[in-house]
């Protein structure tokens, strides 16, 4: 009965997931579970169970947690690289769309606090920093370094605009998250336009 049942739940799977559906659903239930609990509760086992699929579907995609953990941070990564992009747009660009990425990066760190960790943890295990597209949406504030700096403005005094920038709204996103500071969207739009200009450092 039990080789039937197996045999059964090996059929559904190969019939519901194809083409990399199964792992791109792992990884949504993965950043799922997130929303609602921290990382170190996040289990494979539940996963496949919320997913409908056996254990042995989830480790031909994921061979362990971390890899799994990988895979939700760098989806976290290019979900805040877009929203960022988005948002600079809305704004029409320059200096008022290079402020609004900065808010959507604390907003988007409160509004998933776990995600955003998990995102902060992996660059400090030594990988690129809130990997994904746009490694989380740093390129982007590069390139906005680059196009909103003075003629002339020297390679050296850019890399400090970007380190500055990125201080500024990550501080500010982790104050908030360890509750230093209350979450308050006025303080984050003062906070962010009041923020030096890039060529300035």
């Amino acid at each position: 009965m039990i080789d039937n049942d197996n045999s059964v739940n090996m059929e559904i799977e190969r019939s519901r997931y194809h083409h990399g559906d199964l792992r791109a659903a792992l990884i949504a239930e993965g950043l799922r579970l997130l929303t609602i609990g921290d990382v170190e509760h996040l289990s494979l086992r539940e996963i496949a169970r919320n997913v409908g699929v056996s254990p042995t579907a989830v480790y031909r995609h994921f061979p362990d947690k971390q890899a799994l953990l990988a895979a939700l941070a760098m989806e976290g990564g290019s979900q805040l690289a877009r929203r960022q992009r988005d948002a600079q747009a809305a704004a029409g660009g320059g200096r008022a769309g290079f402020d609004e990425t900065g808010r959507v990066y604390v907003r988007f760190a409160l509004e998933n606090p776990a995600l955003f960790r998990l995102m902060t943890a992996q660059s400090r295990d030594g990988k690129d920093a809130f990997p994904g597209e746009e490694r989380g949406g740093l390129g982007l504030l590069r390139r906005n370094i680059a196009a909103l700096a003075a003629p002339g403005t020297s390679e050296e005094i850019q890399r400090a605009d970007f380190v500055r920038s990125w201080a500024i709204v990550h501080g500010l996103a982790m104050l908030m998250l360890d509750g230093q500071v209350p979450h308050d969207e006025g303080l984050i739009e003062r906070v962010v336009a009041t923020a030096n200009a890039p060529g300035t450092a």
